[in-house]
């Protein structure tokens, strides 16, 4: 009578002794992108010029809006999820990474 109280009532296909497998790194169902979210920071465009950044952030996020800002200037606070800030040196190369916001 113990036994059978302690049963439980598993799929078919788990009750033959069969134990879960649990997928490993690279194996998962679904893209990255759907595991993560869409993405927010683009580090691989540090150094690039401000036309190759945007044309590479754009096959990311098609809708961005861009803000470019030179060295020693100000932002403001507020958060945009369409914006991306690209902060740029003396030679107009990307210094930072750009990230939404």
């Amino acid at each position: 009578m113990a036994e059978e109280n302690q049963k439980t009532n598993l799929p078919e296909d788990q009750q033959s002794g069969d134990s879960t497998t649990i997928p490993q790194s690279g194996e998962e169902s679904g893209s990255q992108e759907q595991l993560r979210g869409p993405k927010t920071t683009w580090p691989e465009v540090v150094g690039l010029t401000v036309e190759e950044a945007e044309r590479k952030i754009k096959e990311d996020m098609p809708r961005a809006q861009f803000q470019v800002v030179p060295p020693n200037h100000f932002v403001t606070m507020d958060y945009r999820t369409e914006r991306v800030r690209l902060f740029i040196d003396s030679s107009g190369n990307v210094s930072h990474p750009p990230r939404i916001g």
